[in-house]
């Protein structure tokens, strides 16, 4: 009898351990496969649109006095950046493709390793700027300061903004236009100065009798022309740069989306990263939000330090002179599988990071092996037609809920990234919601991972350092 009883409470102990272990195994809406991967993520198909309230973020690094608020421009969280005109997928995609264009032309496919304090952050906004769908920061400029919506962008050395008096093309926006005379602290850079000459390396630089103009043009035929400058540049009230050099543009024309400027991120000479690195030691990082109706951060320096979670990966050049923050891509699993991909397929062209691009450029051989994978797991959803850039699309019309299959990229240096779901999807309306990458023409073009693929991440610059981490959760 005591037999018997030992018998049933072990069967009954062991039926309990199993319900817990699967309830762990199902947790937050994950679903895991072999090895303890994960193989899906439940999600509803509301949290896939553009939402239509303003939910910001609570995270910790918000807090951080070197941090800038980064919101979505078409989204509900967007205050300093009104579009009068709706989200037009279509011609984002379409200026995505432009973006994408003039980058590959600039890139080759040598793969120079790169030679290898404090912090400061600000909220990031995302926009439809610069051709593309960037994200926007509110700086403030001059002195007394006025704020400044500027997008901003990893792969451009140069900071700039609209400036009086306007001698040609200026777009409107809501921010007032820069005015050097009302400030006590602005002051022309002049011609025979070494920082004049340093302009030679994001365009062209020449003289105005003794002062430094520049001139700097972007792949969608956007560009601005004006005085390059000194100016009090005010991140938070405790952290502010005097003399930073930037541009007062008086001849700005292109697609900007209303933006008053640009602050450059990449590793120039003249670049915010390059200007700051004795405060904050040419590293930053920057999260962007999952949804038009949530909010990120970008942040300079180590203040608080990288996430527990980041993992790091060896930052490269994709050519000697390259501004671009190059990585190394080795493979990419869906659903906790290896996807069979030659190695050499990622190294071919090199690949990029990119805060700019908004879908991420894959090797035609590798997102045939991505688009065949991800198909198979969603065989029980009604395929949608193919737009603009997507060829896998799917009707989520009549879903509450989807499952996910999960997306891993791989980099050098043992960092596996299980994307978040809203980096998975690209959901043009409910009838039409897509696999969120697309292929290159050839194997041998530049990869570019852009911000669709980035979303939630605590994405960490170590300039110095030579490497790029990922951080889970960095919006959350």
């Amino acid at each position: 009898m005591e037999g018997s009883f030992f018998c049933v409470s072990s069967r009954a102990l062991l039926l309990l351990s199993l319900h817990v272990l699967m309830n762990c195994f199902m947790h937050e809406g994950y679903t895991y496969g072999a090895k303890g991967k994960i193989a899906s993520y439940t999600v509803s198909v509301r949290s896939l649109l553009p939402s239509p309230s303003c939910s910001p973020s609570t995270t910790k690094g918000g807090n951080r006095k070197s941090t800038l608020e980064v919101v979505h421009k078409h989204g509900p969280c967007s205050q300093h950046v009104q579009d009068p005109h709706p989200l037009n997928h279509i011609k984002i995609l379409l200026q995505d493709e432009s973006r994408v264009g003039w980058i590959q032309s600039q890139s080759s496919n040598s793969g120079d390793v790169l030679k290898t304090s404090a912090a400061a952050r600000l909220p990031a906004k995302s926009g439809i700027t610069v051709g593309t769908g960037n994200y926007l920061v509110t700086i403030g400029l001059q002195t007394p300061k006025k704020d400044l919506t500027l997008i901003f962008d990893t792969d451009s050395p140069l900071t700039w903004t609209r400036g009086k008096p306007c001698v040609g093309s200026c777009y409107t926006r809501s921010d007032p236009i820069f005015n050097p005379s009302d400030s006590s602290s602005y002051a022309n850079i002049s011609c025979t100065s070494s920082s004049c000459s340093q302009l030679g390396s994001i365009g062209s630089s020449r003289c105005s009798g003794s002062t430094c103009l520049y001139s700097i043009q972007y792949g969608n035929n956007s560009s601005s022309v004006g005085f390059f400058a000194t100016e009090k540049l005010t991140i938070s009230p405790m952290e502010v740069t005097d003399n930073f050099q930037f541009g007062c543009g008086e001849n700005n024309q292109g697609l900007f989306g209303g933006a008053a400027g640009l602050i450059g991120l990449s590793d120039d000479n003249i670049s915010i990263v390059e200007q700051t690195a004795d405060k904050y030691g040419k590293y930053f990082s920057y999260c962007l939000p999952s949804s038009t109706g949530s909010t990120g951060h970008l942040t300079f320096g180590k203040e608080g330090g990288a996430p527990s979670s980041s993992s790091f990966t060896p930052l490269s050049r994709v050519h000697q002179s390259s501004q671009f923050y190059g990585i190394s891509i080795v493979g990419i699993s869906v659903e906790g599988n290896p996807l069979s991909i030659p190695s050499m397929v990622f190294s071919n062209g090199g690949a990029i990071i990119d805060s700019g691009t908004v879908i991420t450029r894959l090797p035609p051989t590798a997102y045939r092996a991505l688009g065949s994978a991800f198909g198979k797991a969603m065989a029980n959803y009604t395929r949608a037609p193919a737009v603009s850039l997507f060829d896998t699309c799917y009707d989520f019309n009549k879903e509450s809920k989807v499952a996910v299959p999960s997306i891993t990229f791989s980099f050098a240096g043992g960092v596996n990234l299980d994307l978040d779901p809203s980096g998975i999807f690209y959901a043009v309306k409910a009838l039409q919601v897509c696999l969120a990458f697309a292929a290159n023409r050839v194997d041998s073009d530049l990869v570019i991972y852009g911000n669709a693929q980035q979303k939630m991440f605590e994405v960490v610059y170590d300039v110095a350092g030579g490497k790029l981490g990922f951080g889970s959760n960095g919006c959350s």
